[in-house]
């Protein structure tokens, strides 16, 4: 994972971006860096530990509604077994996991840097990104198990595999959004991040992860898969992977535009609120 950090620092050739620009970003990326080694720093998996937590939770869920709830799967050109539903429900963790895992901890990323908030010439825009950031690289782990159990299992490859940049969009404008605006909030209400957790319990629930969109109530399926964006993000992810098709395009685009706003509003009340950082801190 962190080959892939410095892997990036080697493209700054290949963009226009102003010299102001790649110093920013060389900065993301060191932070990135940092914070991928400091998380394991002295343990002996290191970041197998990722990947160790999904693998648990997909025990686990596969157990309890596979095994003991008795809930099946049909998808169309895959066999129906545990096992399959397994693979099914680790594509729907995967980026739900990378979610959580970037926004959660940018909400404590100011107050737990106010060495940094205190400095001049830090960006401070930077601070959110670094979790958002190193959670996307550490799924990035399980996605290449995924891909590669779906092709053992499957015998099939799918062409559809080069569409996931066009989840990772709306995924990362929704991560980095919501933790702009957890970021900024927290330093003024330090019940942010308790109450994130709550909501975000609910959220799990109220996304099609752990069961079948299609046993949503007709009445609710709309507006589950219209205004909450991690519906289509999810979807769209087990589709691409598992059936080698993309059956919502409308409810995608919807979800990056929503995604859009989220990081500009996000963005936006930071911002505004980043000036009386230090006074706070």
């Amino acid at each position: 994972m962190k080959g892939v950090v410095r892997k990036a620092g080697q493209t700054r050739r290949l963009l226009p971006f102003s010299e102001q620009w790649w110093a920013k970003l060389d900065l993301l990326r060191i932070l990135v860096l940092r914070e991928l080694e400091a998380r394991y720093k002295g343990s002996v998996l290191g970041n197998l530990w990722p990947l160790l937590n999904q693998l648990s939770q997909l025990l686990i869920f596969t157990y309890v509604f596979s095994i003991v709830l008795r809930v099946r799967l049909s998808l169309e050109g895959l066999p129906e077994n545990n096992f399959m539903y397994g693979l099914w429900l680790f594509a729907g963790l995967l980026p739900w996991t990378a979610f959580l895992n970037g926004f959660l901890p940018a909400a404590t990323c100011v107050i737990n840097q106010s060495n940094l908030v205190k400095k001049v010439v830090f960006p401070l825009a930077l601070l959110p990104l670094v979790p958002v950031c190193a959670a996307f690289i550490e799924s990035s782990l399980g996605l290449i198990v995924l891909i590669l159990l779906v092709a053992i299992t499957t015998q099939i490859v799918h062409v559809t595999l080069w569409l996931l940049p066009l989840i990772w969009i709306p995924q990362l404008l929704l991560t980095a959004g919501i933790g702009y605006l957890a970021a900024g909030l927290t330093v003024f209400l330090r019940d942010i991040p308790q109450t994130l957790v709550v909501v975000m319990n609910l959220w799990f629930y109220a996304t099609p992860i752990i069961y079948p969109a299609s046993l949503i109530p007709e009445g609710w399926r709309n507006w589950v898969f219209w205004l909450n964006p991690m519906t289509a993000i999810v979807e769209t992810h087990r589709d691409i992977i598992l059936q080698g098709e993309v059956r919502h395009w409308g409810e995608l685009g919807v979800a990056t535009m929503l995604s859009a706003v989220i990081f500009y509003v996000g963005l936006l009340i930071y911002r505004r609120l980043r000036p009386a950082f230090a006074d706070v801190l």
